[in-house]
């Protein structure tokens, strides 16, 4: 199967006036950086850096929003291990970070709360993620002797398409939320600056970030990231100055406070510390307990996992899921959940963001994602740099991840171009993947929560598979 660009062809009219109406060619899209390539030391750092702030948001995000003592610098840590392991699995020809996945919070939350203390909740995570590592594991060796025939005719192009758009628009509103918010909160936890400050930032952003994108040359377009973030936090430095000189909270987006704790050097917490104090209060009963609340989740991220690679793949043009092997992907993805959570407890995941950073920048040198994750564990320890990054308020971010989320988006309804939609089986299965991932529709079995992407592509493919057996049976 040919593979597109993410922004690959396109129709574009002839500035000649036939009168009978618009002449069309293809055009092509190619990649700066190939997955092979190697951009000098001094660009692959700079580009190492955007990768980093692409998927900073959502990897520290997790052990923030699980609380219980997690610590966002041993996230990122684990984060830049596990992506380190994905790479070796998969032979270097996968250039995608794999950062904390949000699949599996309900189940962090719940290896704590069955936990006899909270150290024993940091060794449930450590085999909470061993529990999904081998399910991944498992599912990468039948593929090694079944193959990945199966995979695309369970989830052809009506049906991953689809699958893919939601992936982007089911994060739309994360952004949409975040343009507003800056990072000084009051008692409550609300953003005290002005919504439309906060806005105006992002937005900011956003049109330098689609400017260097579209008229930048050389380097300049190939840092879109960079250069939109820094202009939005200049703009939100500004302001918050501003603020902080008036004595009007409005205006104060930015929280310089944290700088004044702030250590140069520091270990971050792993949660192997932890856990190791806490062996003594394990048993079955909780081993159980963990198990359940896990295993069904893999089965879920496996589906993600999917759609991730082959989106991934039409913007590299080379199935992935061939070369290097879904079973190599699987595997990669599956120890380097575990080995990530060794260090930091979050279970990783390949990142839509990071594939979207790939896509607009035209970068797709493997060599750079190996470079952001040394970067993300050697910043870990540095304590400065953590601090700042965790300053850069969420009206910034939400201006990038407009775009990001947005590619995401795009990228998936590329491939629907494949799809015959004069044909009324593959529109009921664009409409029913669409209507449910986009409504938010999810089914929660005790503490398992089957997401609405999820949700989605197990009804589409349904779908699929009884109306292709509705068409066999009239041609029979």
């Amino acid at each position: 199967m040919r593979y597109k660009r993410l922004y690959g062809l396109y129709n574009k009219s002839t500035e000649r006036g036939e009168t009978h109406g618009a002449k069309t060619e293809e055009v092509k899209m190619k990649l700066i950086y190939g997955v092979k390539d190697k951009p000098s030391f001094g660009k692959v750092i700079v580009f190492a850096l955007q990768q980093l702030l692409a998927i900073l948001a959502a990897t520290i995000a997790v052990p923030t929003i699980v609380q219980n003592g997690m610590s966002q610098s041993a996230a990122l840590f684990g984060a830049g291990v596990g992506t380190i392991v994905y790479l070796l699995f998969t032979k270097f020809k996968s250039p995608v970070f794999l950062g904390s996945s949000f699949a599996f919070i309900g189940s962090m939350l719940a290896a704590f709360a069955g936990a006899a203390s909270a150290q024993a909740g940091y060794v449930g995570l450590i085999l909470g993620a061993a529990f999904a590592g081998l399910v991944y594991v498992i599912i990468a060796i039948a593929v090694k002797f079944v193959g990945v025939g199966w995979v695309n005719k369970l989830m052809p192009a009506v049906v991953i398409g689809p699958t893919v758009s939601i992936i982007g628009l089911s994060l739309a509103a994360n952004a949409v939320s975040d343009i507003t918010k800056g990072k000084v909160l009051d008692t409550k936890g609300n953003s005290v600056a002005n919504p439309l400050v906060c806005l105006v930032c992002g937005l900011i952003t956003l049109l330098v970030v689609t400017i260097c994108s579209v008229y930048g040359k050389k380097m300049v377009k190939l840092i879109p990231f960079i250069i939109g973030i820094l202009a939005g936090y200049a703009a939100a430095a500004i302001f918050t100055v501003i603020g902080i000189a008036t004595d009007n909270q409005a205006l104060q987006i930015i929280n310089f406070e944290v700088f004044k704790n702030m250590s140069i050097v520091a270990v971050p917490d792993f949660t192997f510390f932890e856990a190791a104090k806490g062996l003594s209060k394990i048993n079955g009963q909780y081993i159980a307990t963990v198990a359940v609340a896990y295993i069904p989740v893999a089965f879920v991220v496996f589906a993600e996992h999917i759609a991730d690679h082959k989106n991934l793949s039409s913007v590299i043009e080379q199935d992935l899921l061939e070369e290097p092997g879904l079973h190599r992907t699987l595997l990669g993805d599956g120890v380097g959940s575990v080995v990530g959570a060794v260090f930091g407890g979050c279970p990783n995941t390949t990142y839509g963001e990071s594939v979207g950073c790939v896509a607009i920048t035209g970068n797709a040198s493997v060599v750079t994602i190996l470079a952001t994750a040394i970067l993300s564990i050697v910043i870990s320890f540095f304590g400065p740099f953590v601090t700042f990054l965790s300053t850069i308020p969420n009206c910034v971010m939400g201006g990038v991840c407009v775009t990001l989320y947005g590619f995401i988006a795009v990228s998936g309804l590329k491939m629907i171009q494949e799809v015959d939609l004069n044909d009324n089986r593959n529109l009921f299965v664009v409409a029913v993947i669409l209507i449910c991932g986009i409504g938010g529709l999810t089914v929660s079995f005790g503490k398992v929560t089957i997401t609405s992407i999820a949700c989605a592509l197990i009804l589409g493919i349904i779908t699929n598979v009884v109306l292709s057996g509705k068409k066999e049976e009239k041609n029979a």
